[in-house]
């Protein structure tokens, strides 16, 4: 019997992705979605609950699939690059699946985002982390973060709203680059450097982070301490 809803829930989320990516948000009622899945009505509640429900399980579906294709990026000997690549992946995402893109990030309703937003926020913090402990963010990871993912997503959803013909191609990568000319040095930093000592203490923290507790020749309150002093000199 679970295999058999298992199945059937697929097959409603196949055809509601069918009908939301070539006919918009709108277009997907319980209705219409049960009609072309060829299920009655109450197996469609039944699995869902409503017209919410399944559109929560389509953002959930919708994230699923973006953060498989941010999972291929193979990470290189240059962590600035691949935070570039990052950005340039999130956006393609959404010019690609523009209905997909609107309904992960465009909805007025803070209730619908599914829990693998928590995850592609924590892998763009991945990525920071690694500018990070390069010696090469003038900026907490976290406060970058907020910037990249407020960035790229207005810049995405902007493209979106543009007609393809009247889109600037190189909207997208002058914001990008904005962005890492801003929080990002071009080089690791030394600490003499006065503007350098942030960059060295953000890198440390975030080498911090990353390590095993019990590997360090340092008490738990003593790392904590340290962490909370590499806080401040970051600032």
């Amino acid at each position: 019997m679970d295999d058999e809803k298992s199945r059937v829930r697929r097959q409603i989320i196949d055809v509601a992705t069918d009908i939301l990516e070539r006919d918009g948000v709108h277009a997907v009622s319980t209705r219409s979605v049960a009609a072309a899945a060829g299920v009655r009505a109450a197996s469609l509640y039944q699995l869902f609950g409503d017209k919410d429900g399944l559109l929560t399980a389509l953002a959930v579906h919708a994230f699923e699939v973006y953060l498989a294709e941010k999972n291929t990026l193979i990470r290189s000997d240059d962590p600035v690059e691949d935070l570039r690549r990052g950005w340039d992946v999130h956006v393609d995402f959404g010019l690609r699946h523009p209905a997909f893109y609107l309904l992960m990030f465009g909805t007025d309703s803070p209730a619908r985002r599914p829990p693998a937003f928590d995850e592609a926020h924590r892998l763009l913090l991945t990525f920071l982390d690694h500018v990070a402990a390069a010696g090469r963010l003038r900026v907490p990871p976290a406060a970058a973060a907020h910037l990249f993912q407020a960035a790229a997503t207005g810049i995405t959803l902007s493209l979106i709203s543009t007609p393809a013909a009247d889109r600037d191609p190189q909207l997208s990568t002058r914001m990008r680059e904005s962005l890492v000319d801003s929080l990002i040095t071009t080089t690791a930093t030394r600490p003499a450097d006065t503007p350098g000592l942030a960059s060295w203490a953000l890198a440390l923290d975030a080498t911090l982070g990353t390590a095993e507790v019990d590997a360090l020749p340092l008490r738990t309150t003593e790392v904590a301490l340290l962490r909370d002093w590499l806080a401040r000199l970051a600032r």
